[in-house]
């Protein structure tokens, strides 16, 4: 396990992967952006760790000895329903992306990806997950404003009827996307541009996982949310006439 930093840094981030280079890069990444770490090198012994103690934020390899990153995703989801998760996997592996997605992970960057992109994840999900206990949304000086919908795009944060709407950052730049053209229709290719501007592996498949999360956060809020149109064999739309 890498040393973390000092009790004043940002947040406990822990790195799982069994590839010592990519625990090293990324654990030297996030600490010189002020997260504190720590590092497991397979999933048993994260878990371990986890069940003592639930850092606040985890960056998952899925394919790892012991217990894999799906497993240990979907028991860290039976702990937590809000601890935000990016898997890292291989450009291989879509299935396994999809199915991250559909436990519970909140984001996943494509290896071999940018630092830099990784810790701009890490940084707009702490930052949600600190917006999302505010009691009434900030002034919005880049926002756009559908009937309920409101998208702060400063912040990257989605609202619903004023209410925090936790999407992943690919979810907000999907959504973002959609209604920016309400009524239009976007094909799933247009959409992984927008939501992936930096991964080039991404299957289109992953665009209808991201859509089916979005719409299900959305009904928690509101049950009769109907706003994001499938149009069978093109694509999506945000619906022009959305309450």
């Amino acid at each position: 396990m890498l040393a973390g930093m000092p009790a004043g840094g940002l947040g406990l981030v822990a790195i799982v992967d069994d590839e010592p280079p990519i625990r090293e890069t990324v654990g030297f990444a996030l600490q010189r952006a002020g997260y504190r770490v720590e590092a497991y090198a397979d999933g048993a012994d994260a878990w371990a760790a986890f069940e003592r103690r639930l850092p606040d934020l985890v960056v998952l390899d899925i394919l790892m000895p012991r217990i894999d990153g799906l497993t240990l995703c979907r028991r860290l989801r039976a702990r937590s329903d809000t601890l935000p998760i990016i898997f890292l996997t291989s450009r291989d592996e879509e299935l396994d992306r999809v199915l991250g997605l559909e436990l519970g992970a909140d984001d996943y960057l494509c290896k071999p990806f940018s630092m830099r992109e990784l810790v701009a994840r890490v940084r707009v999900l702490f930052r949600r997950a600190a917006l999302s206990r505010e009691p009434q949304p900030p002034a919005a000086t880049n926002a756009l404003t559908l009937g309920p919908l409101t998208l702060d795009f400063d912040r990257h944060v989605a609202r619903w009827n004023h209410a925090v709407v936790a999407l992943t950052v690919t979810e907000f730049l999907i959504l973002a996307a959609l209604a920016r053209r309400p009524g239009h229709v976007k094909s799933r290719k247009q959409l992984l541009e927008e939501g992936y501007p930096h991964d080039a592996y991404v299957s289109e498949r992953t665009i209808d996982s991201h859509v089916k999360r979005m719409r299900a956060k959305f009904a928690e809020l509101d049950p009769a949310f109907s706003a994001i149109d499938t149009v069978h064999g093109l694509g999506y739309r945000y619906r022009e006439d959305a309450p």
